[in-house]
Parts: structure tokens; sequence; C-alpha cells
């Protein structure tokens, strides 16, 4: 068994429980609540801003050509391609993208963006790569799951939402790829290191889906001023 299938073993009750959230199960029904989806396109907006400087680090970290082009060429997959299902939210509840950029993280989303700075910026590249793949491994599983218990169709209201990482796999068949190759390699204590950074980033993408459905603010949302 691979390094990355322990982790998906030892996580299998994280990705249930994200499966079975009721945004995630909103989004297979096609019916959520306007304020929820609003929440959650502004702060994954902002997180995904996050996890780009993130794979920015990781590859600085690289030694390897064929590293640096993956960790460049995801960068630019959510440049580009990871705002489709950004637009398919914001066509349901009717609102503009750019009107919903650029406000500050809920709690959850900042400590999870904090969470996986740290592993970058302390630990080993392969300690990066595992608090990282939880994001793009249960997103893709969250699309699978959800074709296979409501194939939708194309007058779903988030069909090109559950499409869109239904059919992105490569993405982590990749990463845990790398991962696979830097843990065979990577000492006990490290490996110990990396499972801790993935079951955390697994608990925390669970925590967003709450955090986006329960539209969690911070107890105060007066900001600090710069003067």
């Amino acid at each position: 068994m691979t390094f990355t299938n322990v982790l998906r073993e030892e996580n299998e009750d994280i990705f249930q429980m994200i499966f079975d959230h009721p945004f995630v199960q909103g989004i297979g029904k096609g019916k959520l609540p306007h304020e929820a989806v609003e929440h959650y396109v502004k702060a994954d907006f902002e997180y995904l801003n996050a996890f780009m400087q993130i794979y920015g680090v990781a590859l600085s970290k690289s030694s390897k050509r064929e590293d640096i082009r993956y960790f460049h060429e995801r960068i630019q997959f959510i440049l580009h391609d990871e705002i489709h299902p950004h637009h398919n939210f914001c066509d349901y509840i009717g609102a503009g993208y750019e009107e919903l950029q650029g406000y500050p993280l809920p709690p959850t989303a900042d400590h999870y963006v904090k969470h996986m700075m740290y592993h970058a910026q302390t630990g080993t590249l392969a300690e990066t790569i595992g608090a990282l793949l939880p994001c793009p491994w249960t997103y893709i599983e969250i699309g699978q799951e959800l074709v296979k218990k409501f194939n939708p169709t194309a007058d779903h209201p988030f069909y090109t939402w559950i499409n869109f990482y239904a059919k992105s796999d490569s993405t982590t068949m990749e990463m845990r790829k790398q991962l696979d190759i830097l843990a065979a390699e990577a000492s006990v204590t490290e490996q110990k290191r990396i499972k801790d950074a993935f079951r955390k980033s697994c608990q925390l993408e669970l925590a967003f889906w709450e955090m986006a459905y329960t539209c969690e603010e911070w107890p105060s949302k007066r900001t600090v001023s710069n003067q």
C-alpha cells in the first residue's frame, strides 16, 4: 500500500463527514442558502490566493525541474481554471464575481491558511504537499460522490461545479505520486509530521464547509486600522 493510500484510509472518517455535510449535500440537491454560497465564494477566493502563495513556497523548495513545472502549472490552474466553479456559484446567487472579492478571511479559513503556511515555511517539501493535498483530493472525491449519488444533468444548478471537480482527478494523482516518492525517502519522524499535516488539513476542509454554511464571522467585525 502506498503512503497516500494509507493517508486516505486513515482519514476515511473525515472524508465521509465532508460528503455528508449539508453544504456538500446541498450542492448535490441543487439547493443552498444564497448567503452561505456568497460566504463561501468570498472566503474561497482569498483562500485560493493564499493557496497559490503556498504553492510558490513549495516551488522554492523544489530542486527538480519537473517539480518546479508542476507547481507552476498548479498556480496557473487556480488562476485560469478554478474560477469556473466560482462563476457557477455566483450565477446561482445572481452576484458578480468581482463583487465577492477582497473580503477578510473568516476565522476558520484564516486558521487553515496559516496551518498550511506553517508547514510550508518550517517543514520539508513532503510535509508541505501533505498539508496542501487534502484540498484538491477532497474536492475531486466530492465531485465524484455527487455524480454517483445525484447523476446531475445539464439543467442542474451546480452541474458545472460538480463536473469540474469530478473530472479533475489528474491533479490529485500527480500530487500523490510526488508525495509517495518523497515519503518513501522520509524518516519515521517526518512521515508522522506529514500525516499530522494531512489530517489537520482534512479536518479544516470539513470546518471550511461548516464555516460557509453557518456564515461564520469574527466576534467583532472591526478591522485593524492602517493609521
